[in-house]
């Protein structure tokens, strides 16, 4: 194999967020700047000459071009064997499964996730290690100093490979394997929900549904799966060729992004069951007629309902939830006697819990959860999951949440996202919530009386790392909540997040709105961190 070594300097932009390197896709095609990032990450790995690398993006835009750059960069820097999704596709939650599956030494995943894609919106790229999840950040804080000292990559020196043709072929003593995206997530699922119920319910009619892809990865998964093995009725997944673009729409699974599924199902004749999925395939969406479930819901309600599904018929070990997602899933476990970690936002944190078996199920408020299965979130797995249980309890989804709420109370949760507010004002609107946190404890807004306010920490209680600086707390004495926290996933400026939980016991209440039944809170966060007096906003760019 002819390999070039190509001198470079080192971009100052190149440090990880939570989930990978996200930018503008003009930032990546800069000259170099891919390479140096790719490079950066070959630099941070040990002994993996002659393993197997697998890759694999959403398909967005550069996508394609980006791949064939990293398979001759991994030729290059010593990998043995290549496996990639057909067309360069992998849905997030299956490059992990195929990690795993195939023993592969780990993985590059390209995905912005929930962000726009095109030649003027963003692109992303991360490393997964073999377990198949997310590179910790003991690797991440490596590879960022190694961008910051690059002199050089190296690169083979040979043909673009076919994404497209299923097989295998060599190039200077490299195999590289073109694979069914689809098939061993699909062969995944089936191991893990009863599709024989499934196949009944759905034939019978006691289940319709619809799912919107987003022109997003997950329109091949949910057209093999949901149509052509359960037996939806064509059309049940609807925007289901991925596109570079997404067509034009904002690949993000909520009630602000996905207008075309809340009209359905907030319709005359909705369906059964509705549901959405991201760019990459790792959020959900959740809805039965006339019904929308919260994240924070819907992990409490896996939880407490987990025994219904063929693969955790025995139980589960414990939950772990992010720390601004709602004390729902605490309660379930409480009440069950499971443990329950709460950890920092970013789905890397789970890995560790997962491998050392301390849980089973895990989520976020972002629209995300997931099991053991991989070590990823994952959309199409949270739908198999909502399916088998309307199946197995013969209930409408509005049924399944009502039962709960009643069962274990309800935390009537939202959360207000401010894109893109410039830096400068977003740490300053942290710096002024930080100054306050000491003088918090005892001060009472009506019936809202502080018990503690903090900014949060987390040990690893399998490997003891520490994560600080997770965002900020205020804890109120009736057991509500306002978290602050600035996100990682954005490309332009800060997005500041609030978060605001407040729980109810009495079933009468239960069905507020909740930007009513929270009016106070999202008074009490306005004082406590002025955002919209410091950016001249009057509202939030997205609720949810």
């Amino acid at each position: 194999m002819t390999t070039t070594i190509t001198k470079t300097t080192p971009y100052d932009d190149q440090k990880p967020g939570t989930s990978g390197l996200r930018k503008k896709v003009k930032v990546f095609q800069q000259p170099k700047y891919l390479e140096n990032f790719v490079q950066s990450i070959f630099d941070s790995l040990e002994d993996f000459q002659g393993k197997t690398l697998v890759i694999g993006g959403d398909g967005r835009y550069f996508n394609r071009k980006a791949i064939q750059i990293i398979i001759k960069m991994a030729a290059a820097n010593g990998f043995g064997e290549l496996i990639i999704g057909q067309g360069g596709l992998l849905s997030t939650p299956a490059a992990s499964n195929i990690i795993r599956k195939y023993n592969a030494f780990g993985g590059i995943v390209l995905s912005a996730s929930h962000n726009p894609g095109g030649p003027e919106e963003d692109f992303g790229i991360k490393y997964n290690v073999s377990n198949g999840g997310p590179a910790p950040e003991k690797f991440t804080d490596k590879l960022y100093e190694n961008t910051k000292t690059i002199t050089g990559y190296k690169k083979a020196r040979f043909g673009d490979i076919d994404l497209d043709l299923i097989g295998e072929v060599e190039k200077g003593g490299v195999k590289i394997r073109i694979i069914d995206s689809v098939a061993d997530y699909a062969e995944l699922m089936a191991k893990i929900f009863d599709f024989d119920l499934l196949k009944q319910s759905i034939h019978n009619g006691f289940i319709t549904l619809r799912f919107d892809a987003m022109h997003a990865i997950t329109g091949p998964y949910a057209k093999h799966i949901l149509e052509d093995t359960l037996g939806a009725a064509p059309g049940s997944v609807f925007n289901a060729v991925p596109l570079e673009d997404f067509g034009g729409g904002h690949p993000d699974p909520n009630m602000a992004h996905a207008h075309e599924l809340c009209e359905i199902m907030f319709g005359a004749d909705a369906p059964t069951f509705g549901a959405a999925s991201d760019g990459d395939g790792d959020r959900n969406m959740v809805m039965g007629a006339n019904i929308f479930v919260t994240p924070s819901d819907s992990l409490a309600i896996m939880a407490a309902n987990a025994k219904l599904i063929p693969a955790y018929a025995k139980g589960i070990s414990g939950v772990a939830r992010s720390m601004p997602t709602s004390q729902a899933v605490d309660r379930v476990a409480d009440k069950l006697s499971l443990p329950c970690y709460e950890t920092p936002t970013g789905w890397k944190f789970f890995g560790n819990l997962l491998d050392a078996d301390k849980i089973t199920i895990c989520g976020e408020e972002s629209f995300g959860s997931g099991s053991n299965h991989v070590r990823e979130k994952d959309g199409l797995w949270a739908v198999l999951f909502w399916l088998n249980l309307i199946a197995r309890k013969r209930e409408s989804v509005e049924d399944i949440v009502h039962e709960h709420w009643q069962k274990y109370g309800r935390d009537i949760y939202c959360r207000h996202d401010y894109e893109a507010v410039d830096s400068e004002i977003a740490n300053g609107i942290v710096e002024h919530l930080r100054s306050q946190l000491s003088s918090l404890p005892g001060k009472s807004w009506g019936d809202y009386e502080v018990k503690f306010a903090d900014e949060f920490s987390y040990t690893d209680p399998v490997d003891g790392s520490v994560s600080s600086n997770q965002g900020i707390r205020i804890g109120f004495v009736n057991s509500s909540r306002i978290v602050f926290r600035l996100s990682g996933t954005g490309t332009v400026g800060a997005t500041l997040r609030i978060y605001l939980e407040r729980y109810e016991r009495d079933v009468s209440k239960h069905a507020q709105d909740a930007q009513v039944a929270l009016a106070e809170l999202i008074e009490i966060a306005e004082q406590l961190c002025e955002v919209k007096k410091r950016t001249g906003r009057t509202e939030p760019d997205v609720t949810t």
